[in-house]
């Protein structure tokens, strides 16, 4: 019978390609080096198999063979996670850990709303949360490192399950004294001869106001991109152009002490927000009934 390599080890080898450095991955796994090291040297042993260059490097360098071994390791770790995670569900629905992901779009202006909700409906429910852009989170949610993401529709999210959970629209926001302030909706036509002020590449709001709005990527200033929303607002605010922002952001605060004009546009446009998880995954029932918790919580106050 072939001997099989243990959980452990493999976190192991999972930990270190992830973090690249040997004494932050056992860090990661609560070890120390010296264990994690033992650990997959014992597991090249019993595959009979060299995973990692071994020579003077600072740096731990995967062999093609431990490359491939990585990948199937997470996928046995994530299988492996599965038969807990059936169990649980099984026992009682939305408890235990939970590793959410979610844009900076959607996160600041949403987990106020959210979390008093979660809290009273599912008590034993515990969150871990996770901020970053799409492509990382997609990635992280792949790897088995989160469980569901909260985010921006239609997205790249490969083999992902995905539920559209609420329409978010889009509001133009304008300085102070702007020409357009005047009207009660703004035509998507009379953008056409503004600066308009967006997120960098990487955000995928940049390319959603885009699309939804039927505005050419010419339109957008490049020169002025922001990193966030609120530094996207003060932008705005000092008269460097004008912008679009989700209601969603608006409602939360995000102008708060700053003198901007917010107008809805005269034909509705908007991004879709809703949850991810992965294909298949035990807790997709859960997933569904947070969903509706989740679009409670974004409905406007």
């Amino acid at each position: 019978m072939t001997t099989l390599p243990s959980p452990q080890q493999l976190r192991y080898l999972l930990a270190l390609a992830e973090h690249g450095h040997f004494g932050r991955a056992a860090r990661a796994c609560g070890v120390t080096q010296s264990t994690l090291s033992a650990g997959i040297i014992a597991l090249e042993r019993q595959l009979d198999s060299t995973l990692l260059e071994h020579g003077p490097v600072k740096r731990p360098v995967f062999t093609p063979l431990g490359l491939e071994v990585v990948g199937r390791a997470r996928a046995a770790l994530g299988a492996l996670e599965a038969v807990a995670e059936t169990a649980a569900a099984a026992r009682e629905p939305l408890s235990g850990p939970l590793r959410v992901g979610l844009i900076p779009t959607i996160g600041p202006f949403l987990l106020p709303r959210l979390m008093p909700a979660l809290r009273e409906a599912f008590p034993r429910l515990r969150l871990w949360l996770r901020e970053d852009l799409t492509e990382r989170l997609v990635e992280r949610l792949e790897s088995g490192r989160l469980d569901l993401l909260i985010l921006a529709l239609p997205c790249d999210c490969n083999e992902a399950e995905t539920m559209a959970i609420a329409e978010d629209p889009f509001l133009v926001a304008l300085p102070p004294g702007h020409r357009l302030a005047g009207r009660e909706r703004v035509p998507v036509a009379a953008l056409g001869g503004e600066r308009l002020l967006l997120l960098e590449d990487g955000h995928c709001l940049r390319g959603h106001a885009l699309s939804a709005c039927d505005l050419p990527g010419a339109a957008a200033g490049d020169e002025f991109a922001a990193t966030s929303l609120h530094t996207l607002a003060q932008m705005v605010a000092g008269g460097l152009g004008v912008t679009l922002l989700p209601r969603l952001a608006v409602e939360g605060g995000l102008l708060a002490e700053t003198p901007l004009a917010v107008r809805p546009l005269e034909h509705e446009a908007a991004r879709t927000l809703g949850l991810a998880w992965r294909a298949r995954s035990p807790r997709a029932a859960e997933f569904r009934d947070l969903g509706a918790l989740v679009q409670r919580a974004i409905r406007p106050a």
